[in-house]
């Protein structure tokens, strides 16, 4: 979160991927730290996945992506 933030001050776009697991503790961050930086969720979890997987996993959120990056 801390290089979305130093992203932005510097005008770079930048998206925030994380996994399900990590929602709940990614918002209580952007509330402390006075930030609401664009999140892309995916499933959860994702160590264990084949490098197929991870490639489907990447094509499925590759449109959200870049419409976040290019909204910013």
């Amino acid at each position: 979160m801390h290089d979305l933030i130093d992203l932005d001050a510097r005008g770079v776009a930048g998206v925030n991927v994380i996994t399900t697991e990590f929602v709940q503790a990614a918002d209580a961050q952007n509330t402390a730290l006075g930030f609401e930086p664009a999140l892309v969720v995916v499933p959860h979890p994702i160590q264990n996945r084949t490098t197929a997987e991870l490639h489907q996993l990447a094509d499925e959120c590759f449109e959200k992506i870049l419409a976040d990056v290019v909204a910013h």
